[in-house]
């Protein structure tokens, strides 16, 4: 119930301020366990994707998100919580390992969990290189994996922004995907990897964005240590696409002359 309400309330903000559209709503299964894979731009990723959609969407969320002090502190915890967000202890090695089963346990209920295969937000807008998490999450569950690429959402809040700009952004949902032919085989990491990029392929596709064959956390360390975002990405840009397929010809989506009525 305390999502409906927060999201009651926090839906008129979000469609006044970002002015947002979407493309291939019907594309997210009415009902059932649906794994929704999405490129990663921003914090308010995980608010805009939600609200514009008429299913309950569940993304992980760092433990101390729900354990801030203080007036500020509360209101925080309150908000995460009220949009769905679970709280994961993502320090140590058994973070993936819970994150994993937080997974698994939203999609036994037949619920809609949400996944950034990239593992953290991109430094740069550019396709980073993904987890095999949300493989073994699609193998294990064998529930659709339903790509879905936020537009724009880094220009309305950069990293290391806290309140975001009034910058109108999007989302493209593409068709669900079926990884069931490959059940019982989420230990093989051949099946992991050729998985991932399959998605991450669907994302590019979707998206519109350059790709790089680095993880997003890997390029965030190196820009760290003082490397500039372009010598970064150019380092490891040996392969035009996901699986070293060659690059799909498309651009970053625009919003439709005639919008799309949300879900």
């Amino acid at each position: 119930m305390f999502y409906w309400v927060m999201r009651a309330l926090a839906a008129p903000l979000v469609r006044a301020f970002f002015r947002p559209w979407i493309r291939g709503a019907k594309n997210v299964p009415a009902d059932g366990p649906v794994i929704l894979a999405s490129n990663h731009l921003a914090v308010i990723d995980s608010v805009v994707l939600p609200i514009l959609l008429s299913r309950k969407v569940r993304f992980i969320g760092k433990a101390e998100y729900f354990n801030g002090r203080g007036l500020k502190g509360r209101l925080q915890a309150a908000f995460v919580r009220g949009v769905g967000t679970i709280p994961v202890d993502r320090g140590g090695g058994k973070a993936s390992e819970a994150a994993l089963r937080t997974g698994l346990s939203v999609l036994e209920e037949g619920g809609v969990f949400g996944i950034y295969p990239e593992g953290t937000r991109s430094p740069d807008g550019r396709l980073y290189r993904g987890k095999t998490g949300v493989a073994r999450l699609a193998i294990d569950s064998g529930a659709p994996v339903v790509p879905v690429a936020m537009i724009g959402t880094e220009k309305a809040q950069p990293i290391g922004r806290v309140i975001p700009k009034p910058v109108r952004v999007g989302i493209v949902i593409g068709e669900p995907m079926d990884f069931s032919r490959y059940r019982g085989m989420g230990q093989d990491r051949f099946i992991l990897r050729s998985v991932t990029d399959e998605i991450m392929y669907a994302l590019m596709s979707l998206s519109g964005q350059e790709y790089v064959d680095m993880y997003a956390a890997t390029a965030k360390a190196r820009i760290a240590a003082g490397h500039k975002p372009d010598e970064v990405a150019s380092a490891e840009q040996g392969h035009g696409a996901p699986g070293g397929r060659a690059a799909p010809h498309v651009q970053v989506p625009v919003p439709p002359e005639v919008p799309e009525p949300p879900q």
